[in-house]
């Protein structure tokens, strides 16, 4: 594929707020759905803004910013990501509180959107220091989350363990054992099997998909992914277990590149080994940005949002897009890859494993009882398949892109839901 030259002018930088309104008058454009409707999804129910003491490890205290955006809850509970990150920000937690909101209607799950974090640096936390700023984060929070309310999960900067604080912290103000407050908790305090895969393994069931839908063999196509952490890398493994041939990954240092397929399970994960991706023994180093331009099949932005911009879209010969990471496309990426023919399978369809199996766990939280690996692998695999058959019908009846046709899948769930309740005088 040829690439056309690149724009001389950069892209001015959009807000996950801007592209999630944006995305969502695209899909109403298609449907008749009531606008009053449309304006309360372009809003946040509520968002919460605490303030959290933390007393550091040489006895001073300090001062942490914490946020929890509640967007839409009709469908049932709010449910989202905590990210402990230094950009964490009231605009941020409300765009990713929307997306939250489209992703899990476009999954049916009965679940609306949310997202939280705390504006940290978790790198400059110990675990002492980390564990004592999570369960006052949970304490901060009490009153809004519940497993009928808001139901937490890990992101970036979080984990398992930080899931389990936060579990054990609400259960001991509560007077009670609650494990389904929040879901990403290790499976020995009522996490589910299979939950921090899940994300990544929807990504490769989705790419197959994908794949088979263009008639294209999967043993003989060529994936690069950019960010090999925990999506990145199961998404690879994945699909190199099934005959894919994956010719480049990334960590935040740097990319690797071999023509004649990498053996994935020998890289280990950015997650697993810092640095040892961009210092494994291959063929060729690239940059990250190198990387987005390879002329391969597929390509996988697993890594951080707005790394396909208006400044390089022009630029990326892959034949097809599989969104990863959480907005990694600007809306004038979007635009280009559109004119190029350039088919996007967006993040509210192809990373939804990880909500989705959140799911499976609260209802193991709710029953007590706990399921097989093999059986979350199974219903996975059976949600992520229905949902894609509801998406690639609406793609084919309105000849929309596939980002449209996910946003009208979920627009059109939530919109009746919202119906069916009516407003509360």
């Amino acid at each position: 594929m040829t690439a056309a030259e690149p724009t001389t002018e950069p892209e001015e930088e959009e807000s996950a707020v801007e592209t999630a309104r944006r995305q969502l008058e695209r899909a109403a454009a298609h449907l008749d759905v009531d606008e009053g409707i449309v304006e309360r999804l372009r809003h946040p129910t509520s968002v919460y803004r605490v303030t959290i003491p933390l007393e550091r490890d040489d006895g001073t205290r300090e001062m942490f910013t914490g946020y929890r955006a509640h967007h839409d809850s009709v469908r049932g509970p709010y449910k989202g990501g905590l990210r402990y990150h230094p950009a964490v920000n009231e605009e941020e937690c409300v765009g990713l509180s929307m997306w939250m909101t489209w992703k899990c209607a476009v999954m049916d799950l009965p679940f609306g959107g949310a997202k939280g974090g705390v504006v940290v640096d978790p790198k400059d936390l110990s675990t002492d220091e980390k564990e004592r700023l999570t369960r006052r984060f949970a304490e901060e929070l009490r009153p809004v989350i519940g497993p009928m309310k808001d139901i937490p999960a890990p992101d970036m900067g979080t984990d398992p363990e930080t899931m389990a604080w936060f579990m054990d912290a609400y259960s001991m103000q509560e007077g009670e054992t609650t494990p389904g407050v929040v879901t990403g908790k290790p499976p020995v305090i009522g996490g589910s099997q299979g939950r921090e895969k899940s994300p990544g393994r929807s990504v490769g069931i989705i790419t197959a998909e994908a794949v088979d839908y263009y008639d294209w063999e999967l043993d003989e196509t060529t994936v690069a992914v950019q960010g090999f952490g925990s999506v990145g890398a199961n998404a690879a493994r994945y699909l190199d277990e099934r005959g894919a041939s994956i010719v480049a990954v990334s960590d935040i240092d740097g990319a690797i590149y071999d023509p004649d397929g990498l053996d994935t399970n020998d890289v280990e994960d950015h997650d697993e080994t810092p640095g040892m991706v961009s210092g494994y023994d291959a063929p060729q180093s690239l940059t990250n940005e190198e990387l987005l331009e390879l002329d391969v099949d597929v390509l996988i932005p697993a890594a951080i949002g707005n790394v396909l911009t208006g400044d390089n879209a022009r630029n990326i010969n892959a034949e097809m897009i599989v969104e990863g990471a959480n907005g990694p496309t600007t809306s004038t990426a979007d635009q280009i890859f559109e004119n190029r023919d350039i088919p996007v399978i967006p993040d509210i369809l192809a990373n939804a494993g990880g909500v989705t199996v959140s799911y499976f766990e609260w209802l193991q939280d709710i029953n007590r009882r706990a399921w097989s690996l093999e059986r979350v692998h199974e219903e996975l695999e059976t949600e992520m398949l229905r949902a894609w058959g509801a998406v690639c019908e609406e793609y084919e009846r309105n000849d929309v892109t596939w980002r449209d046709a996910a946003y009208i899948v979920a627009l059109q769930r939530i919109a009746e839901a919202h119906e069916a309740r009516g407003l509360w005088p």
